[in-house]
């Protein structure tokens, strides 16, 4: 059987666009000899739909998108499996389901309902779908096919899953005789997914003794980036098929000869990390309608990674930096920044704060009542950047890009309506040592566009006389070991303490910042996840509560 594996980039929610997308791909794949084509998990949806699905006119309209798409590929001596919203087969409250359907001679064939709903990290499905009661075989091609959504396929290895489920679809539907195994996905990328899914599908194959197909969306939804890395492997868990990372692509494989196309992709982990920040930030802003972005340049090397960044995603001509000055900006902050600008090739303005912070002060000095100058003076710079940055965004239709980091967010080391100020938050899953990896990367691809002295300079909000950020935090390369135990290995400060052989006091002061500081990210920017444990919809923590470490 010649299997062609369609990994495309749907948009949540425009059906008519998503359909015509798959039309054009199974046209390619029956000009190329397939005799199926498999697309994503939710392909004519858009995956994740998330409350979408809560409305009737959607369910509907999907229906109708979807018998549009069987008549508008029904010339095509192939068929086709796509996911979509369908209904649910019990009459329960949630009347939506995670579907699979086959699609062959300008029918609809066979559909299948996902069993497994995960509900955890970012999956919400237990929210808004209803499970399968079983599942069931279908012959394509004259092979008896094991078809399976996502989840239902990832429990098969895992033990605990198992448990926590109670069934086993793969295991099933393998009993029930099952010759392919084929698996559509919606699998959001972190860094290491991509190896994991290989190694766990592989053991699959193994186990069952049968090919695997395993397709995968690709594209950013929201806070979500899926790099798609479709991939075929045989009956002994061999790769014979695989897609490119990051983009949308079209594969072909012959399960009868074991031969297929594979296609490049990123083997560096950092490079991989650089290419979904790049398609996150690019899909965010196409699929909201957007078209050009607007960043504010300090001259450190987090507005630095995000300006290269942003070139990468739309286009030198749509990126626009802006330099504001303050009363203690040090004079290579505008010229490292300026460099930076000229280097890249973007548009460059320079709006100073100091006469503006300056008539502030003088407003509010008779109510500060003599006070000491301390961090009410120093946020007011970052608010009056922030409030400079949403002014031109009116002015010039273009939306703002944060330029924060992980280790930053994590510890509340930012400023409400300051330098929080935008509508993406590109960097906020990167902790500072791996934003300074990343602009390595940067460089290689943009000609050494970041200035050396970006790299070398001690980091600075640059707020006060003289002011570090080790004033405040410890060195970056402890701060994010620590982060990295507590946030994303939900470490106790003791066990912290102890692997990273630190000062218990240090790592209990850094975990409840973290705590402290929940209400900060909850009005933070979208920010795109790449780590296993991102700030943001994986992550749901009380604002008013007292439990601290």
């Amino acid at each position: 059987m010649r299997i062609a594996l369609g990994q495309i980039n749907p948009t949540v929610g425009d059906l008519a666009g998503n359909r015509d997308l798959m039309t054009r791909f199974a046209v390619r794949a029956g000009e190329a000899g397939a005799g199926l084509i498999v697309f994503p998990e939710l392909s004519l949806t858009g995956y994740p739909p998330r409350d979408l699905v809560e409305k009737p006119t959607l369910l509907e309209r999907v229906e109708q998108a979807l018998q549009e798409l069987a008549g508008a590929t029904s010339g095509l001596k192939l068929s086709i499996i796509c996911g979509y919203v369908g209904r649910a087969e019990s009459t329960a409250e949630r009347r939506a389901a995670n579907c699979a359907a086959v699609l062959a001679g300008g029918e609809v064939v066979f559909r299948q309902q996902k069993m497994l709903l995960p509900a955890y990290d970012v999956f919400d499905e237990g929210r808004n779908f209803l499970p399968g009661e079983g599942q069931r075989i279908v012959t394509i091609g004259g092979k008896r096919i094991a078809l399976t959504i996502c989840e239902d396929a990832w429990n098969d290895n895992d033990a605990d899953a198992s448990a926590l489920y109670g069934r086993n679809p793969v295991e099933e539907l393998m009993s029930a005789g099952g010759e392919i195994l084929i698996i559509i996905n919606g699998s959001p990328y972190h860094m290491g997914k991509r190896a994991l899914r290989r190694e766990i599908f592989s053991a699959t194959a193994r186990r069952h003794h049968v090919p695997v197909i395993y397709v995968n969306q690709v594209g950013g939804n929201d806070q979500l980036v899926f790099d798609g890395s479709s991939f075929a492997l045989d009956a002994e868990g061999r790769l014979i098929a695989a897609a490119a990372s990051f983009e949308e692509d079209l594969v072909l494989v012959d399960l009868d000869t074991g031969e297929g196309e594979i296609h490049e992709t990123p083997a560096d982990e950092r490079e991989a990390v650089y290419e979904a920040l790049v398609l996150g930030t690019r899909d965010y802003l196409r699929k909201c309608g957007f078209h050009a972005v607007l960043l504010g340049m300090s001259g450190g090397i987090d507005s630095s990674l995000t300006a290269a960044i942003a070139v990468d995603a739309v286009g030198r001509e749509n990126v626009i930096g802006v330099a504001m000055p303050g009363p203690y900006s040090s004079a290579g902050s505008v010229t490292d920044a300026r460099a930076l600008a000229e280097n890249l090739g973007i548009r460059f303005e320079m709006v100073p704060i100091t006469p503006v912070y300056e008539s502030f002060l003088a407003a509010l000095d008779p109510v500060f009542a003599g006070a000491p100058r301390d961090v009410a003076e120093e946020n007011l710079q970052a608010r009056l950047r922030g409030a400079t940055l949403m002014a031109l965004s009116n002015k010039w239709n273009v939306l703002v890009l944060t330029t924060g980091n992980k280790s930053e967010l994590a510890v509340g080391y930012c400023t409400l309506y300051g330098d929080m100020c935008g509508g993406l938050a590109v960097i906020s899953d990167l902790p500072k040592t791996l934003v300074y990896e990343l602009s390595r990367v940067a460089n290689r691809r943009h000609a050494d566009a970041i200035p050396e002295a970006v790299f070398t300079k001690p980091p600075s909000a640059e707020l006060r006389p003289d002011q570090k950020d080790s004033d405040s935090l410890p060195e970056y390369d402890v701060l994010d070991r620590i982060l990295r135990g507590y946030v994303e290995e939900y470490r106790s400060p003791r066990e912290i303490a102890v692997r990273e052989n630190l000062p218990l006091g240090l790592v209990r002061e850094i975990v409840n910042k973290v705590d402290r500081n929940e209400y900060k990210r909850q009005q933070a920017a979208p920010g795109l996840k790449v780590t296993t444990k991102a700030f943001g919809i994986g992550r749901r923590f009380p604002i008013a509560q007292r439990f601290f470490e």
